[in-house]
């Protein structure tokens, strides 16, 4: 019907292709239209009355051009009468600001051509505020634009979900005309009766997202399983619903607000306000979502208007939510590190921090790695956030009620829920630890910082404290300044009796712990070898006892048990020729260290240069006397101060 053609380097041209010469121009925007006026008039009211007060004002100037050159000659007054009448015949019409622009007016004149449109989602809201603007209502010509608008969003657009959100964005350009027919208003108000009807388990968390990726994202949070048991709908992670709130994130800011207090005006599931407020988070907010990046053309918004808008998201987000999934928890913690450099409010970092502790179990090793950006803290990252995080996640644990031996009898689900309190228990535990090793070389960092986080946790937090211990040594090696008090105090955060035997040989000949710490790592490494021999010996002995009731019933499998029974004495056999020759080799550099120190004695000066081990070849660090003297190890503070303590240890007991 129409093409569309450059008239100037700035302007473009739209013909009507009816054949006839156009009698009408009308200016939308840059674009010039050429159109008739009769179907423009006929639907139309206001370009009615526009184009009837345009030939009036040519009548008048006609009128007053004829009396005025009543003296001159004809055939000049003529032509410019022929002029005149040219100019009546052509009327010019401009449109300043019409909603939609100049492609809402096209498919509006269109419609007035009787040419059939498509409405949608997207164009409906500017059709219904160009017919407002035309005036072309159901009064003036039946089945006008706006009736037809109307039906449209009555009974396709407002039935919808995805189609209210998209109508809603294309109000953003029609303000305060979309606002003053209704639009906006009807499109909130469909939105939140759609997505109360809703069902929050269909709008999960994709697997692929990077769930695969965090560490402890198989483990099942007491919390998670209670909400079960309740009977509460869980999200599952395959993402398979239709994520209509991923819609939300193209929402303005004002428009989002807006929504998000209707949403909770009528009291909507917290998982569906929690994902809303993520989703737009992650869209809106650089920083928040680390997954995946932002889109090119998405509008950056000012640093002013980011902080006003993360304020108003963790404002908003619900105190309690069903579902603890690792994505969500590491956009809680790009919200934080956003709220740090934006500098939030105090109010919204402790909501964020409190959120995390709820679910610090899912969190990662880079989670917890969140730089200091205050000028009052001098350690690298930010160890007080974390430790008021570690804060509530224990008064979480406090609040949830352990299960009683009534509820373990007549419902297994109390034992569960004890299982796996004690497996999220143990993943804080080991990330707590991972965390203090790498903090444990900021040499900014105070010992008073490192033990209240290392003290933190219960005991039963960690199985083993090899990863305590390895956080040790770091921060000795990275502090080599601290007196001796003071590195004490460091080793004693760590439990001796919980360290493997792996753990207890690298202690026993680390030469940065103190005396007292390598003492008591070589008491409890023997005591873990005779407690191993001697369990070796209990389970030797039970083995023959269950033979002989078996040998009572079974000739066979009493068989079995003696060959079982045969190797684990071969085994023992050969533990304890290891050990045997294990102290043998101890007392032998036992004896080559004594000789080594009555040399020094008699002939070297009282401080001894670092490397005596190699100039007397003594290979093994440790120093380990008989097994008819106490033993002791130390630091490489020289060697001599060991001989020392012990004769004045013994010079004290024969007084």
């Amino acid at each position: 019907m129409a093409t569309d053609m450059p008239e100037t380097s700035k302007r473009q041209a739209w013909f009507c292709t009816t054949g006839l010469p156009s009698d009408v121009v009308v200016d939308v925007g840059d674009v010039t239209f050429h159109l008739h006026k009769f179907p423009l008039m006929a639907k139309s009211k206001k370009l009615n009355e526009m184009m009837a007060e345009q030939e009036l004002k040519h009548t008048v100037k006609a009128t007053d051009l004829s009396e005025s050159e009543e003296d001159e000659h004809e055939e000049i007054q003529e032509e410019k009468m022929a002029g005149t009448a040219a100019a009546e015949e052509y009327c010019h019409v401009t449109l300043p600001d019409f909603p939609g622009g100049s492609e809402t007016f096209e498919t509006a004149a269109k419609f007035c051509y009787a040419v059939k449109i498509e409405l949608s989602s997207l164009n409906v809201a500017p059709l219904r505020c160009a017919g407002e603007v035309l005036e072309m209502s159901e009064e003036y010509c039946e089945d006008n634009l706006i009736s037809k608008t109307e039906r449209f969003l009555s009974q396709t657009v407002l039935r919808s979900l995805r189609d209210s959100i998209k109508t809603l964005k294309s109000c953003e350009d029609l303000l305060p005309l979309a606002e003053s027919l209704g639009i906006v208003q009807r499109c909130i108000d469909s939105i939140v009766s759609k997505a109360s009807s809703s069902d929050p388990s269909l709008f999960g968390w994709p697997v692929n997202e990077a769930s695969n990726s965090r560490a402890g994202a198989g483990a099942v949070s007491s919390r998670e399983t209670s909400s079960r048991r309740k009977g509460v709908a869980i999200t599952g992670g395959t993402g398979g619903g239709d994520r209509w709130f991923d819609e939300l994130v193209f929402l303005s800011p004002p428009l989002f607000k807006r929504l998000l207090l209707a949403i909770k005006s009528r009291d909507l599931n917290p998982e569906i306000i929690e994902n809303c407020l993520i989703s737009y988070a992650k869209k809106h907010i650089p920083g928040v979502n680390r997954i995946g990046r932002r889109s090119s053309s998405s509008s950056v918004l000012s640093e002013i208007e980011q902080k006003e808008l993360l304020e108003t998201i963790i404002t908003n987000l619900p105190e309690e939510h069903g579902l603890r999934t690792s994505p969500e928890v590491m956009i809680f913690f790009g919200m934080l590190k956003a709220a740090n450099i934006l500098n939030a409010s105090d109010h919204c970092r402790a909501t964020l921090e409190k959120k995390i502790g709820l679910q610090l179990e899912q969190a990662t090793l880079d989670d917890l790695l969140m730089p200091s950006y205050s000028y009052l803290t001098e350690t690298l990252y930010d160890v007080d956030c974390v430790q008021r995080i570690l804060s509530h996640y224990l008064r979480s644990l406090d609040q949830i009620p352990p299960a009683d031996a009534n509820v373990i009898e007549n419902d297994n689900g109390g034992a569960g829920e004890n299982h796996a309190r004690s497996v999220t228990i143990m993943l804080v535990g080991k990330l707590i630890d991972g965390y203090l090793s790498e903090i444990a070389s900021d040499t900014n960092l105070k010992p008073e910082k490192f033990l209240e986080l290392a003290f933190a946790l219960p005991e039963q937090a960690r199985l083993f404290d090899d990863g305590l211990y390895r956080s040790v040594d770091v921060y000795l090696k990275a502090h080599p300044w601290i007196k001796e008090d003071e590195r004490e105090k460091i080793c004693g955060v760590m439990d001796c009796r919980k360290l493997t035997l792996e753990a207890c040989t690298h202690a026993a000949q680390n030469e940065r712990l103190p005396l007292r710490a390598v003492v008591q790592v070589l008491f409890f490494e023997q005591l873990q070898l005779r407690q191993a021999i001697t369990g070796t010996l209990l389970s030797t002995s039970s083995a023959a006892d269950i033979q002989v009731d078996q040998e009572e019933s079974d000739v066979e499998v009493v068989g079995v048990t003696m060959t079982s029974a045969v190797r684990e004495n071969q085994v023992l056999r050969l533990d304890m020729d290891s050990m045997r020759t294990r102290v043998n080799y101890l007392e032998r550099e036992c004896s080559t260290m004594k000789k080594a120190i009555e040399k020094i004695d008699k002939e070297g000066p009282p401080s001894v240069p670092r490397g005596w081990r190699e100039k007397f070849g003594c290979t093994f660090k440790t120093q380990v006397c008989d097994s008819h003297e106490p033993s002791f190890v130390e630091a490489p503070k020289g060697r001599t101060r060991i001989r020392t303590r012990i004769q004045n240890h013994r010079h004290q007991k024969q007084h």
